[in-house]
């Protein structure tokens, strides 16, 4: 099959059977997705929205977050992975965003990457599900999803398969794109024992025959 069809039958697929395909983050605004986005690496999002509540409360904005003191901060996360790192990402995020973005979340990616704690993936997050813009985020689940899927070819690294992705899908589809594979991979196309059983895309799957024994 070439690489178009392949492409255009996922992304039918998707587009029939999920056309609404979101974050699972809560959040109100870009200022509380950033901080839930930057505390969620190598953490679940439901641990995430377990924390975020009370956080939220305390550092409801840019400034309120820039003055905490690392201990206040670290009280509301110390049960998310790297909770030190994180505490001190998210006080230097916020001095940032006050004295470089006027308490303003930055709408670039090149702009969100200075920002302590935020990495491309990040960054291509906020981008697209605030902005909307045709960002592609690759996290453990879309490298691992596209790659078995036969999206990419050979991809290496996020950047690769970031690359890879958003040539080759429609740009109107990119930032919900993101979600259908993020979803896909956290609750059928897992990392061990994927549910192929009831997975309607093994048509596609490269790995399928290694887990159909």
């Amino acid at each position: 099959m070439k690489k178009k069809d392949r492409y255009e039958q996922v992304i039918n697929y998707f587009k029939t059977n999920q056309p609404i395909a979101e974050t699972e983050l809560n959040y109100e605004n870009p200022f509380q997705l950033l901080i839930a986005v930057i505390l969620s690496a190598q953490c679940t999002d439901k641990r995430i929205n377990l924390i975020t509540p009370e956080l939220f409360k305390a550092f409801p904005t840019p400034q309120k977050l820039a003055e905490a003191e690392f201990d206040e901060v670290f009280f509301y996360i110390k049960s998310v992975s790297y909770p030190s790192n994180k505490s001190k990402h998210l006080i230097g995020m916020a001095k940032m965003l006050v004295s470089n973005f006027n308490n303003q979340v930055p709408e670039t990616t090149e702009d969100l990457i200075k920002l302590p704690g935020v990495g491309r993936k990040t960054a291509n997050v906020i981008t697209s599900v605030i902005f909307n813009q045709p960002s592609m985020a690759v996290d453990t689940h879309v490298f691992r999803v596209s790659n078995r899927l036969g999206l990419t070819t050979n991809s290496k690294t996020p950047l690769q398969t970031e690359k890879e992705l958003v040539k080759n899908i429609p740009e109107e589809f990119i930032a919900v794109a993101h979600h259908w594979l993020i979803l896909h991979g956290r609750y059928t196309c897992t990392a061990r024992s994927p549910k192929c059983n009831s997975c309607n895309l093994v048509q596609f799957c490269k790995s399928f025959p290694k887990y159909n024994k």
